[in-house]
This record gives structure tokens, sequence and C-alpha cells, in this order.
């Protein structure tokens, strides 16, 4: 008897612990897809449905055992908090983060500059009252160190983020496409 319950003990924790991996895989993987990583998110689907079908053979065979089929939606609940918190971590891809600044006296885009930031400027209004908008694409792990730079410039700055697709075509100052650019249309 204690045999079993251990058996049926570690069955469970392998229940929960491949749907974790695999619906953080998911998640993961969604990502990828969506950056246009497209032979990096098909290897994690290739891993992930191998480790979901290990997975939901045992549930299905064993589907008068309930607590395995418990086991099997808790790994899948967990699997997407993971999954979330590595991407995360991982921070793949680039954001636009839109500035507006309605302090004259700053100049915002000036530092932002001198930090080694590329900013777009465009002046514009808002309530009849002169506003800079800024907009500035950056990795996403660099983010948090722009909205720093932001804040410690111009206090009474808001913003903007928007998640942004991998650039398809850019520019070198001479106006000529990169030779990466050229190389991403071919």
């Amino acid at each position: 008897m204690i045999g079993f319950l251990e058996n049926d003990v570690l069955l469970v924790i392998a229940i929960f612990a491949a749907r974790v991996l695999d619906v953080s895989l998911g998640t993961v993987r969604t990502i990828f897809v969506f950056r246009g990583h497209k032979y990096a998110a098909a290897l994690i689907g290739f891993v992930e449905i191998l480790i979901w079908l290990v997975a939901a053979r045992e549930v299905i065979q064993n589907l008068d055992t309930w607590y395995l089929a418990v086991a099997y939606a808790a790994g899948f609940a967990a699997g997407n908090i993971v999954g979330v918190y590595l991407e995360g971590k991982l921070a793949i891809g680039q954001e636009l983060v839109r500035a507006v600044s309605r302090d004259r006296s700053v100049d915002l885009a000036g530092e932002l500059r001198r930090r080694g930031y590329g900013v777009v400027e465009i002046e514009g209004t808002s309530d009849e009252v002169p506003v800079e908008v800024l907009l500035v694409v950056e990795k996403r792990r660099n983010v948090p160190a722009l909205l720093r730079s932001i804040n410690d410039t111009d206090p009474s700055a808001y913003y903007t983020i928007t998640d942004v697709k991998p650039t398809v075509r850019q520019h070198r100052d001479d106006g000529r496409a990169s030779r990466r650019a050229a190389s991403v249309r071919k």
C-alpha cells in the first residue's frame, strides 16, 4: 500500500511539473511568434507538445483518478503564472515610449540624447498648451532605465508604452537603407 501511495504522489508531482513546464513554454513560444522569432518558436513548440503529450496521456489513461486531473489543471494555472514571469525576465523585443512634456524650460529630448537614446521630437498642443512629444523605440530590457531618465529630467512628464514589431526597414544617416535592413527584405 505504501508503494502505491508513493507512486501516486510522484505521478501527481510529475504531472503538475510537466504542465507548469509546457504551459510556461507555450507562453514564451507565443511571445517568440509575436516578436518574429519563428525558428525559436518552432523549437520551443516541439518540446512543449512532447511534454504535453506525456502529461495528457497519464491523465487520460487514469481518468478514474481524480487527483491526477486536479494536478493537471493546477499545473496549467501555475504554468501561466510562471510563463508570464519568464516572459518579463526575458524582456524580448522593443517598445515605443511616447513621452509628453509640458515644461518648456526642460530639454527632455536633449537630455535623453545625451544619455544615448534615439529620440524623435514632435511639437504639439494639449489643452492649448504647447507640449513636446517624444518618441523613443528601445529594447524592453532598457525601458525601465529610460523611464527613470524621463522622470529624473522632467518629473511632470507623462508617457505611454506600446509593444512594437521588429523593425523591417532601418535607415542610416545618409538616407540609404542599412545592410541589415536589406537582408531582412530578402
